[in-house]
């Protein structure tokens, strides 16, 4: 008889978990900033004016500004974790080497507190002790995997193309259109485009999707409408 499948196999255990899930965090919230960003200011040029040479220069002055910036938020921010966890696994494994038997009954209390016996929580802790010091303690002190630390290169690469992808679509959706048209269909291009990416960073995030979805539309729809509202009032009133 064939062994009863696990509920849970396709549920991601280590290799690489916290790289996969900075990469994925880092692109949805990349794409999102760049819907929103690049939508709100092509659109307050919209209501100011319909020559699209200065649509397209404004969308793409948004989109490589834009890039750049959230290339290197996301390198800055994921560099200074990973350089925290770097010092952690330094002090960490000066503890080991300076102090063993301190750290083995530090171990073995954390263990207690997971609810082992005394004796159980020795036990485990001599074994995991043995195999690997370091490794251990980091994973029940510090939750760190030291084979898995957060690569920034990646954080802002994938950041840097997710921005573009995103400020792409309200770009096309203000430059194909007709102009009689052309803002409300970017209005609900870039409403949809939120949805999807409200729903996909709730299942990220293992959350409600209703929610976060409802968040994003309406914070998006409050900026396309004030940088409309603006460019509209700018341009008849013949500021620009």
């Amino acid at each position: 008889m064939s062994a009863p499948e696990h509920p849970h196999d396709d549920e991601p255990h280590g290799g690489g978990v916290n790289q996969r899930l900075n990469w994925l965090r880092a692109g949805v919230l990349g794409a999102n900033d760049g819907i929103v960003s690049v939508a709100s200011l092509v659109v307050g040029v919209a209501g100011a004016t319909t020559d699209n040479a200065a649509l397209l220069i404004a969308g793409l002055a948004g989109l490589v500004g834009g890039a750049i910036s959230m290339a290197l938020g996301e390198y800055v921010s994921v560099s200074s974790q990973r350089d925290s966890e770097r010092a952690l696994i330094a002090k960490e494994r000066h503890e080991l080497r300076t102090m063993p038997e301190d750290e083995l009954d530090e171990l073995t209390g954390l263990y207690r507190q997971r609810g082992l016996s005394a004796e159980t929580a020795r036990q485990v802790a001599i074994e995991l002790t043995e195999h690997d010091a370091l490794a251990a303690h980091l994973e029940v002190e510090l939750g760190i995997d030291q084979d898995d630390l957060v690569n920034p290169w990646h954080a802002a690469i994938s950041s840097a193309i997710a921005f573009t992808l995103g400020a792409l679509l309200p770009l096309l959706a203000i430059l194909l259109p007709p102009p009689g048209i052309r803002v409300p269909v970017t209005f609900v291009a870039v409403l949809l485009a939120l949805a999807a990416t409200g729903f996909i960073s709730a299942k990220l995030g293992g959350a409600r999707p209703g929610r976060a979805m409802l968040r994003l539309l309406i914070g998006g729809a409050l900026a396309l409408v004030a940088t409309w509202l603006i460019g509209t009032l700018l341009g008849t009133t013949a500021m620009i």
